[in-house]
């Protein structure tokens, strides 16, 4: 007897190690059942409905009028609310957003618009606008190497206004005064125009001006007449080849309704007497850039760039 006490093993005072994680597992549950029961409400009107059923189903007689639909409150519903949709012929309703962060989404039905879709399309008509204004730069900066020639001789100048690209053809070199007819060593000139604007997209006009002298009445009757004749001009010049597209070119006659300068010297006059043609691909009121070659040196030839010319 005295050995198998001795082979006894000493208790451990205190608890067993597996009351402590038993006791860890207990408190967590409760802090879940807690936190299930802080993120409840109470409907009351709901809460007042099953009161109700209980009375009658206990003999109790209490009406209850209900005004509204018994329904919960959702975390979802607060933080994500689809509006009303628009009414639609279809059965199908769809939900746009352009942003991911958005606590609501705006609906709308096949038929009617939104915010944001009004939104996107007014970004995609400037972002068209601007791409059509550098489209008109780039035009401007190629007819300007090709023309660079004339235009340091003075007979040609190139602008861009907003989306339009202006080839301005001066009468300096062009026309004769007072007569509509090209000159013979002008037409390698309109030549080349004409070959830049075989692949050019969007309406082209060629309008004729003049200044505020009137014609002498011998060939035209005034500066109407002079005015078209020498816009003709040029467009049949330009006619000439059948690649050209005539539908998408108008001809006007201006006269001296819109002058670049006051009429009040001769060089301002010989500024408005001029052909335009004027390639639009829209119309806005930016101010007019004006391309300017820089002049030739005696060591290099001037070549043209975005930097030098704008």
């Amino acid at each position: 007897m005295s050995d198998e006490a001795e082979d006894c093993p000493v208790c451990v005072p205190g608890l067993p190690a597996w009351l402590a994680t038993f006791g860890d597992l207990m408190a967590l549950l409760m802090c879940f059942f807690v936190l299930l029961l802080s993120f409840s409400e109470m409907d009351v009107l709901k809460f007042k409905q099953l009161a109700g059923s209980m009375r009658e189903a206990f003999g109790v007689q209490n009406q209850i009028k209900v005004e509204d639909v018994p329904k919960g409150t959702s975390i979802i519903a607060q933080e994500f609310s689809p509006g009303r949709p628009e009414p639609t012929p279809l059965n199908e309703v769809r939900q746009m957003t352009v942003n991911n962060d958005m606590n609501t989404l705006d609906i709308r039905s096949e038929k009617g618009e939104s915010d944001v879709l009004d939104s996107l399309q007014g970004e995609a008509e400037r972002q068209k606008d601007q791409e059509k204004k550098e489209q008109a730069k780039k035009d401007a900066i190629q007819f300007a190497a090709v023309l660079s020639e004339e235009i340091d001789e003075g007979s040609i100048e190139i602008e861009t206004d907003g989306k339009k690209t202006i080839i301005r053809v001066q009468e300096k070199g062009s026309f004769v005064s007072g007569s509509a007819r090209l000159k013979d060593d002008y037409i390698p000139v309109i030549a080349k125009i004409r070959d830049l604007l075989l692949n050019i997209k969007g309406k082209i006009s060629i309008e004729g001006h003049t200044d505020n002298i009137r014609a002498d009445g011998k060939i035209f009757v005034s500066n109407w007449d002079l005015s078209a004749a020498r816009a003709l001009a040029v467009a049949n010049e330009i006619f000439a080849d059948v690649r050209i597209k005539q539908k998408k070119f108008e001809i006007v006659g201006r006269a001296n309704t819109r002058p670049l300068a006051p009429n009040n010297t001769a060089a301002n006059r010989a500024i408005n007497r001029r052909v335009e043609i004027i390639i639009e691909r829209g119309k806005d009121n930016e101010s007019i850039d004006r391309i300017k070659v820089k002049e030739a040196t005696d060591t290099a030839p001037s070549t043209l760039n975005s930097e030098e010319i704008f």
